[in-house]
């Protein structure tokens, strides 16, 4: 096993053990269900966005998979302080580095940590898993309610 394979098991663990940000919240402005049907993984995201659009809170509360609740757990970690703006910019780039579209170790990224999902790639069933909470972050952002990622 790599080094790179062993890491990203550990954070997946990790990261599913003890989600950050595991909770609701009661008086947020923007929050959306997320669903993947394929895998069973069913997440609420929720996000208290200020009057400047920077997200002062983000947080999630569901049941899934090890690869979902951690990607949600390190997404959450990473949004809360950026703005909307920043947030659509790394939802685009983690979304094409699951799909193998885009390479952060050769490329310019906002995604720090979060570029340890590229060992999804090798598992491509399960891409859908580790993007769940950024399709569910975009339908929040856009107040759709409710997304799938059938």
């Amino acid at each position: 096993m790599s080094y790179q394979s062993e890491l990203y098991q550990q954070v997946i663990l990790d990261h599913n053990k003890n989600p950050r940000n595991f909770r609701r919240l009661e008086q947020g402005t923007h929050f959306c269900d997320g669903r993947n049907p394929l895998c069973g993984d069913e997440l609420t995201l929720y996000l208290n966005v200020n009057n400047d659009d920077i997200i002062e809170d983000i947080c999630f509360y569901g049941s899934g998979c090890a690869i979902s609740k951690a990607s949600a757990s390190m997404m959450t970690t990473n949004l809360k302080g950026k703005s909307i703006d920043q947030a659509k910019v790394m939802f685009e780039e983690f979304h094409k580095m699951v799909l193998g579209e885009f390479e952060p170790d050769q490329q310019e990224h906002h995604l720090g940590k979060l570029t340890i999902f590229m060992g999804v790639r090798e598992f491509p069933s399960r891409t859908k898993c580790a993007s769940l909470s950024w399709h569910t972050l975009i339908c929040a952002i856009e107040k759709k309610q409710e997304t799938s990622t059938e």
